[in-house]
């Protein structure tokens, strides 16, 4: 089983659909990565060896951003955006959808559950 990033690589799978269970990295930056270290990506994660384990994972590390890091930067700019007082941290702060989405209708994925006035039903 191969870890990288903190993450355990399923075995059974070829090595650039397991390279996305990685939170930051997608199919085409999993081939980008195969490509760059001459991995072959029909190869089967349980049949890689450990060179080729170690030269994914000194790509991974030098050139994405994966896993914590990225969840803190993006938490980070969130987080800007509401200290600014940008109208999308007031939807961040709010719970409400940030893009033009209707709200009178839908929304009840970001809205929650809908709350029911005293009385009616």
């Amino acid at each position: 089983m191969a870890r990288i990033a903190g993450v355990d690589l399923p075995k059974n799978k070829r090595i650039v659909i397991g390279l996305t269970y990685i939170y930051g990295i997608g199919k085409a930056a999993a081939q980008k990565i195969c490509s760059e270290t001459g991995v072959d990506e029909n190869i089967r994660v349980s049949k890689l060896t450990d060179d080729q384990v170690k030269a994914i994972r000194t790509v991974i590390q030098t050139s994405h951003k994966v896993e914590g890091a990225l969840k803190a930067e993006i938490n980070m700019n969130i987080k800007r955006l509401m200290d600014i007082n940008s109208y999308r941290g007031f939807r961040h702060r709010r719970g409400l959808p940030l893009r033009g989405q209707r709200t009178k209708t839908n929304a009840r994925t970001r809205k929650g559950r809908k709350r029911l006035i005293g009385g009616k039903k």
